[in-house]
């Protein structure tokens, strides 16, 4: 499973990418505006700077929610870096325009997926990446991790390559769960990410082999 991070950010980038563990990079105008990025020179300079520290894929939106705008912004964002993956809303004219970014080979992430028709379309129209949001399922009373499985198998069936991004992920529970039931990418705050290498057993068993060190040291000198 490949792990991206979910921010704009770049001191939360950083720090997963130092861990050694980051594939790419997800984002979008609230994130932008949650770091204080404003302004389209401020936002697209952004993208960039995240595309020079990590080595990965870079989601970056569209505003457009018609087909011409969506197609002269996505090709404004594909030109900002080779890294960039052209996110796409899950609309009729964003599957028009899915279709138009495959057929000139730009990478694309079809956003705001809620249903596997929505993912079957994505992938027929030649999608890079589609994203069910599974944590906002989950607070509509709906399973999330159940919709990453149905994909999954829709997509075995046919041969489908677009990949699975799981997103709206809130913590680690839900990246094991989208791991068990094969997404190929789960995209998440910094926190689920760290929040994997939590268990306090681990804490425990570290703190006794301090402790046993110490003894076994203040015995010998």
């Amino acid at each position: 499973m490949k792990f991206f991070i979910d921010t704009a950010n770049l001191a939360e980038i950083k720090e997963a990418q130092a861990l050694g563990v980051l594939d790419g990079v997800t984002t979008n105008p609230s994130l932008m505006l949650k770091d204080g990025v404003s302004g389209d020179e401020n936002q697209l300079q952004r993208y960039v700077d995240i595309c020079e520290i990590v080595d990965g894929d870079v989601s970056a939106e569209v505003i457009a929610t018609d087909l011409e705008g969506i197609i002269n912004e996505g090709e404004a964002l594909a030109k900002l870096h080779t890294q960039i993956t052209v996110k796409v809303p899950m609309i009729k004219d964003g599957i028009k325009a899915l279709k138009y970014f495959s057929d000139k080979g730009i990478k694309t992430n079809c956003t705001l997926v809620f249903s596997p028709g929505q993912a079957l379309l994505a992938a027929k129209a030649g999608a890079t990446y589609v994203s069910p949001f599974i944590g906002r399922l989950d607070d509509a009373t709906t399973d999330g991790v159940e919709l990453i499985a149905q994909i999954r198998h829709i997509y075995d069936n046919y041969g489908y390559e677009t990949q699975i991004l799981a997103a709206s992920i809130r913590n680690p529970m839900h990246i094991i769960k989208c791991a068990e039931v094969g997404a190929d990418v789960a995209t998440c705050p910094l926190s689920a990410i760290l929040g994997l290498m939590k268990h306090p057993l681990t804490d425990i068993g570290l703190a006794q082999f301090i402790a046993d060190y110490n003894k076994v040291n203040a015995v010998t000198a």
